[in-house]
């Protein structure tokens, strides 16, 4: 597909490496949570965390394939930078962006993505919206998840929960949300964003979401009050969008290969550019230019069933983050929002960053067989399209 009419490198590592990687193909995927099967307690979400989570300090769960240190992160930085670059689909807006859509996988394949997206956020506090993989285990849906911690671990050092959190709680119809550490526990989603946004930002301070399911007119629902409230808190603040207040919202494009249940195209290398190329024609169509509610009903109804949410169409992780987050924003911009494309990859469009020697190391395979893809765009209040 075009974009802008840039010619960009080939989406493709070479062949010659990928078939090294094919006899992996069998492995299976790593689990978001490695709890299935077992009973969900606090103590038994906690005691399975890389860093458990105690005295109102959330920990992490991710161990290997993302920075636990500071020298880790600050490799990670260096390294991300390094070729080869991400696909661009098209001219970045200057930072100071009202929101970003970032991946949230290992450092070693998304790093890059995460390197040209994370910068473009300049606000001090960043409202997050996460995935909620495991929402079907406690049996959550319909409504916001908001944590109960006072602030998150980072490698670079702790991030601060902001009292924009409890404002918001006391604007929103007591319906609309619940607070539960044990949720937050479990997911994954939002920690890598925290740790990136930390690296750039010292001074951030966060509001964490996670997404469980919902119908589009469900999400309708809760990102007009939510939406409200934020305008609400940002006029009674003095604070600006993109200035003072941004939002992220955390998704992995598209799981491909029999370990994810999804074989649209078959397998092989035609299946992973046409596989690819449908990422890059949603970058390039409803996630560009004028934000609307038509366009982001698209992505919905093109990542679900919208009959049956809890079914997959195109597994993008974000099925249900994307549409929360995006509607929150187009109900604070009152229209006037601008989605820009600015990066794609895949975990196998590029090299690892090399980060084996300082203790990290992908937790999941990744071969035509079992690949990810990594969308990165920003959105703008006020700012011409393109």
């Amino acid at each position: 597909m075009r974009g802008n009419g840039r010619r960009r490198r080939s989406s493709l590592f070479p062949l010659v490496a990928l078939a090294a990687t094919v006899a992996a193909h069998g492995a299976r995927a790593q689990t978001t949570t490695p709890l299935v099967g077992t009973h969900i307690s606090a103590d038994s979400v906690r005691h399975a965390m890389a860093i458990p989570s105690h005295d109102g300090v959330r920990g992490r769960i991710d161990s290997t394939g993302y920075a636990l240190h500071a020298s880790q992160m600050a490799k990670v930085w260096e390294l991300s930078g390094s070729p080869p670059a991400p696909d661009s689909l098209g001219p970045a807006p200057a930072p100071g962006v009202a929101a970003v859509l970032c991946p949230h996988d290992d450092f070693s394949f998304a790093g890059r993505v995460y390197r040209r997206v994370i910068p473009l956020v300049t606000a001090r506090t960043v409202v997050l919206f996460g995935v909620f993989h495991g929402y079907w285990r406690i049996g959550e849906r319909n409504r916001l998840v908001f944590d109960t911690y006072r602030e998150w671990s980072a490698p670079d050092g702790p991030v601060r929960v902001s009292q924009l959190r409890d404002a918001l709680l006391a604007r929103l119809p007591r319906a609309d949300w619940t607070q539960d550490s044990v949720a937050h526990d479990m997911e994954h989603s939002l920690e890598p964003l925290v740790c990136w946004l930390r690296h750039v930002n010292p001074d951030l301070e966060i509001v964490p979401i996670i997404v469980p399911a919902a119908s589009f007119d469900r999400f309708q629902a809760l990102a007009d009050h939510l939406g409200g409230a934020l305008e609400a808190e940002l006029k009674a603040r003095g604070w600006r969008l993109g200035q003072d207040v941004a939002i992220a919202i955390s998704a992995d494009g598209i799981h491909y290969g029999p370990d994810f249940k999804q074989l649209t195209f078959g397998e092989g290398v035609p299946a992973y550019r046409k596989a690819t190329a449908k990422d890059r024609g949603l970058l390039l169509g409803p996630l560009r230019g004028p934000l609307d509610v038509a366009k982001i009903r698209a992505l919905y109804e093109t990542f679900v069933d919208p009959d049956h949410p809890d079914t997959y169409r195109w597994t993008w992780c974000g099925r249900f983050s994307i549409p929360l987050g995006l509607l929150t924003l187009e109900r604070i911009a009152g229209g006037g929002a601008t989605g820009w494309p600015v990066a794609y990859a895949t975990s196998i469009s590029g090299p690892e960053l090399g980060l084996r020697d300082i203790g990290m190391q992908p937790g999941s395979p990744s071969n035509l067989y079992h690949f990810v893809g990594y969308p990165g765009a920003a959105f703008t209040v006020g700012v011409a399209g393109h």
